[in-house]
């Protein structure tokens, strides 16, 4: 990354106060960067950010083209620049097959996971274009979903997908500006969002069973995004895959 030794290097998670956002942001704080916390509601960003004095928590709706300018707008304005962006909000979607789930909740799912990424990749791009010296990173989190997905999970699935899509044409389009692109798909991280899939109970298994499965701490996985995004200017993950040690994942689909 390029970055001036007279600051830190600063990086915008969107998704930042829950989750593997909020684990994210601060691994990064703690790692001496300069976060722009974005997501929903201010309380949690605020507590996500510890008090930092490096970190800016920012009320951001990743589908409002005007609000994620805004959001970058205000993380250059308090820190000089962006280096590295974690692309990180997203919603887990209606449980459901392809014939089950609402077409409302479908299109909502494509609002944030798909629409919402790309509107950030976009300013992100447009700022990284803009600034002195030109370039940065941005990091997309997909999912293991990404590579196979889960039984009724199919909005979701069809979204990390897309995801890949969106890392891939990021990659390709911003080598002549020193922008670089990779992707994250992380499996079983213990987080909120797998309540939504069935940590409390089990998970569903492709055999129509429901099982338990194992769990690996948020933490490892931000301490990930965090290496990946601290790789010099001239090197780059395209595509990392991180989950539970023993949790089911070829055998899923």
């Amino acid at each position: 990354m390029t970055a001036s030794t007279e600051r830190p290097r600063t990086v915008v998670v969107t998704g930042a106060g829950t989750g593997i956002g909020r684990a994210t942001a601060r691994a990064f704080l703690e790692a001496g960067w300069a976060v722009a916390l974005a997501g929903r509601t201010l309380d949690t960003l605020v507590e996500a950010g510890m008090q930092h004095p490096l970190a800016l928590a920012v009320v951001a709706d990743v589908t409002d083209p005007g609000s994620v300018r805004a959001l970058f707008s205000l993380a250059v304005e308090r820190f000089g620049r962006v280096d590295a962006v974690f692309n990180n909000a997203g919603v887990p979607g209606p449980p459901g097959a392809v014939d089950e789930i609402d077409p409302t909740e479908w299109q909502r799912t494509l609002d944030v996971n798909v629409t919402g990424a790309m509107l950030v990749a976009a300013e992100a791009v447009r700022t990284m274009k803009a600034q002195t010296p030109q370039g940065g990173r941005i990091l997309n989190n997909g999912s293991i979903a990404a590579h196979r997905p889960r039984p009724r999970t199919v909005a979701y699935a069809v979204s990390k997908h897309a995801m890949t899509g969106l890392t891939r044409a990021i990659a390709l389009d911003g080598r002549a500006f020193g922008i670089t692109c990779g992707q994250i798909d992380i499996g079983n991280a213990a987080t909120g969002l797998l309540t939504g899939f069935g940590e409390n109970r089990g998970f569903a298994q492709a055999d129509g069973s429901v099982r338990p499965e194992p769990m690996f701490d948020v933490a490892d996985a931000a301490r990930t995004v965090v290496m990946m995004a601290e790789l010099p200017a001239n090197a780059v993950i395209g595509s990392l895959t991180i989950t539970a040690a023993g949790m089911p994942f070829d055998g899923r689909g």
